[in-house]
Order: structure tokens, then sequence, then C-alpha cells
């Protein structure tokens, strides 16, 4: 049993979950307050802590050679910044009325209860596994942590066979794809969609289907798993929908994440729609004065349709580590929202998003104007110059940028962040094409491609106001 906090002269702030916003709220409530101010104690049930996931189907494939180059930050650097950081060491429950956690040792099994004046929630998410026959099956993984990706690396090098199938066409789903081809597999990627990248509006989508296709990876799309088959071995040999097999030594599972919410359920802390942690600006779990909460496991405010969303990216976790680490430590900052902003490839060719889709805009209940465009990266008569095409939404009469949509080659995905700071600003497309951006041959056409976008959708505004 833990000591009390009646009998302790310092705070104690307890983190559960070891990863960037669990380490990144313990590393700065640290810098703020000393070992003789504030305790910290936390908790990770995995082998690592402070990694990058996002990195994690790079080192799959092969780009990333050492799995210890994403970890930005081992246990052992955690505890000589004065965290007693537990790893192995699974929270098994919250007890918010007496404030405190059991934990469980996964290696020796022995259980502890430790009480906490402050608690950070920092749980992450887990991979969509859909309730189908033999989809617990071995040879088929989630990639979420960095134990799941090594999983996956071990699977590979004890498997025969070079048939891979990946189920889901997201992001993780579509990196695993081209890690998994550069690893020499046959890859099928199965997709319920009409498209890969649902984040993207279907018409963009297809260009990413196209790339795909020009690996060598087979798309099958609007088809639905229906179970994973399985051999005398109990193995998975293959993906069944409705209409076909596909076989397969090892499947990949990319159909998105989840919250890792179920311990905070149990609490009965407070979930939103997506059933992830709801909070306020400070990053404090709504309703609860002491327990605060990031990363994957909460819902963030969207700042174009101010509805709440779940989005996993390590870019918003980072940020409400230090928020929640500053509130914690005694200083104060906020978290205001997001817009949506991701990016990521398919061999050379880069995708990028921020804000809103058509369907966002529908389901928010939006009027709004669509164009599309072709340009180039660079002046087209530079060597190098790409072909890109940029799809912008407005919002019709007002001429609110609603969500810009990126496909092309290099130097196509980080013009996106023109678009998230407009966003974030509540910038009309005309104040856009007066944005002072920088220019010369190598790096731009003397019109950029997002503010020829922003100047067409200008012209579309207009004529949709005279409707």
């Amino acid at each position: 049993m833990s000591m009390s906090r009646a009998s302790r002269s310092q705070e104690r702030l307890v983190v559960v979950g070891g990863d960037a916003a669990g380490m990144s709220a313990a590393s700065q409530a640290r810098r703020l307050k000393g070992p003789d101010e504030l305790e910290i104690v936390a908790f990770e049930r995995g082998h690592f802590s402070s990694y990058s996931a996002c990195g994690i189907p790079y080192w799959v494939g092969g780009d990333v050679e050492d799995r210890d180059q994403l970890i930005a930050r081992s246990p052992e650097e955690h505890r000589a910044r004065g965290i007693d950081l537990r790893m192995r060491t699974e929270v098994t429950e919250l007890d918010v009325a007496g404030g405190r956690v059991r934990s469980r040792d996964l290696e020796s099994g022995a259980e502890a209860w430790t009480s906490y004046d402050k608690l950070v929630l920092a749980t992450g998410a887990h991979p969509m596994r859909p309730s189908l026959p033999g989809i617990d099956a071995p040879g088929v993984h989630g990639v979420q942590t960095l134990d799941d990706g090594q999983a996956l690396l071990d699977t590979l090098a004890r498997t025969a066979g070079r048939r891979a199938v990946v189920i889901g066409a997201g992001y993780i789903g579509v990196e695993m794809a081209e890690a998994l081809i550069n690893r020499g597999y046959e890859v099928t990627v199965v997709n319920r969609g009409q498209e890969p990248m649902s984040t993207l509006d279907p018409d963009m989508g297809r260009l990413v289907h196209e790339a795909m296709e020009g690996l060598g990876i087979t798309m099958v799309n609007d088809a639905e798993v229906t179970k994973i088959l399985t051999g005398e071995d109990g193995r998975v040999r293959a993906v069944a929908t409705e209409d076909a097999e596909y076989p397969a030594d090892v499947v990949v599972l990319g159909i998105g994440v989840r919250p890792e919410t179920a311990l905070a359920e149990a609490a009965g802390l407070p979930l939103g729609d997506h059933k992830g942690l709801l909070t306020d600006l400070a990053m404090r779990v709504r309703g609860h004065e002491n327990i605060w909460a990031g990363g994957d496991c909460v819902e963030v405010l969207d700042l174009v349709s101010g509805r709440e969303r779940h989005i996993a990216l390590g870019t918003h976790a980072n940020k409400h580590g230090q928020v929640i680490g500053a509130n914690v430590g005694g200083g104060y900052a906020t978290f205001p929202g997001v817009v949506g902003t991701a990016v990521s490839k398919v061999c050379d060719l880069e995708i990028a998003r921020t804000g809103l889709r058509e369907k966002d805009a529908r389901r928010a209940g939006l009027r709004f104007e669509t164009v599309t465009i072709e340009s180039t990266s660079r002046a087209g008569y530079y060597p190098g110059a790409d072909p890109m095409k940029v799809k912008m939404l407005t919002e019709r009469r007002t001429g609110r940028l609603l969500g810009v949509q990126i496909v092309g080659r290099e130097g196509a995905a980080k013009r996106v962040d023109i678009a998230a700071v407009a966003l974030t600003a509540c910038m009309t497309v005309e104040q856009m094409t007066a944005l002072d951006l920088g220019y010369a041959p190598p790096f731009s056409p003397v019109w950029d491609p997002i503010l020829v976008a922003a100047r067409k959708a200008v012209t579309a505004v207009r004529a949709g106001s005279t409707l």
C-alpha cells in the first residue's frame, strides 16, 4: 500500500501512459516543480517510452534501420530527470473518489494501489479489431505501439510466405502496404470505402489509388471483410469477403484506432460520441478538478465545424502534454482545438489535407463551393516541376475557407500548412489571395498553387452568391 496523501509533504502526480502526451506532461511539470515540491510517478504497460508511433511503418519498411531511432527518451533518461517511470506496469483501476490507482506488474503479477493528488490520463488508442471469425489468429497484427511493430517484424522474420493483406486504407493501412511492398511482399489492400484515404474526398482518393497500383499493390475497394481464414496450424491463411478470398501469410489491420478509455469509462469519467475523454481548454477532464487527459485518448474541438473529433496524431499529443504539464506545474496554458491537418505519402506521391471534406461540411449543415485546380510545385520551366492537384472548399456567401486537400509530388504536402494557418485565422479565400508567400522558380510558380485555388474559389463564391 502506498503512502496516503495526508502523510506526504509534497504533492504526487500520477501519469497513466508513458508515451507522447504522458511523458511530455511529466517532463514539463518537472521543469516547473522540483522533486521536493512534486513527486511524479508514471506507469507504462509496454517496453518503451516516449517513442514515435508515426515512424513505425517506416521502421517496418526499412527506411528507419533501428527501432531505437524512434525513441526520443528512454525510461532511464526520464528517471534521471526525477520521474519515477515504472515500465511493464499496467493500471487496472481508477478510484476517483479515493484519489488512487491500482496497478499490476506484468512481469511478477504483483498489484498495488498508488495515491495521487493530480492524475494525468494518457492511455492512447488501440487498433480497431472487428469482431470477425479468426481475427485473433496468429499472423494478424494491429500496429499502434513499438511493441506492435516488433511483433509484426518477428512474424515477418519467421514466416516463409510472401503474401500480405492489409485490411483498411487509412493512413496506417496505406503506409503499411508500402512498407510491406518494400520488404518484397505481394500486397493486397481490402478497403470498404469507395477509394483509399477516407480522410480525402473520393475524387482525391482516386489519385492515391492509382499511385498504390503503380507500386504493385492490389487495391480492392467497396469490399467488406467477413472472416479471417486459418490453416490446420491455426495461423492465418486468407482474408475473405462476400465475393472472394485473398491468400495471406500475414494480415495487418489498418482500419483505424479507437480511444483507449475503458479505465476512464469504468471510473465514470465523461466520454464523447467517439468514446474519447472530454476535457476543457486546459485539458482538464470535465467536472474533475485534479484529473487531466491528453493524446489519443481524448476528443478535441474542431475549430472549423465546431464539433468534437477524435484525431490520433503525435503532434496533438505532444501539445496536450505541454499544456497539461504547465497547468499541473502551477502555470497556465490552453489547447484551443485543431483544424484536422495531416500529411502522408505513397512512394513519391505526397498527400495532405486540412479542414473539412465535402461530407463533413454537409454533416455540419454548411453550404459550400468546391474548386479543384492543377498546378506545379515549381515554375513550369524549372527542372523538377511536378504536377499537383489542389481541392478547396469554401463557405457559400461568406467565402470562409473550409478545407483543402492536396495530392502531388515533391513539394506538395507541406503547402497544406498555408491552408491550416488560414483556417485557424478564419480567413476568407479572398483574403488568402493577398497572402505574401515566398516565391522563386525553384520553389513555386509566381502564383502558388494554394493561391491559384483561392482565386478560383473567389470566383465560385461570387457565382454561388447570385443563386
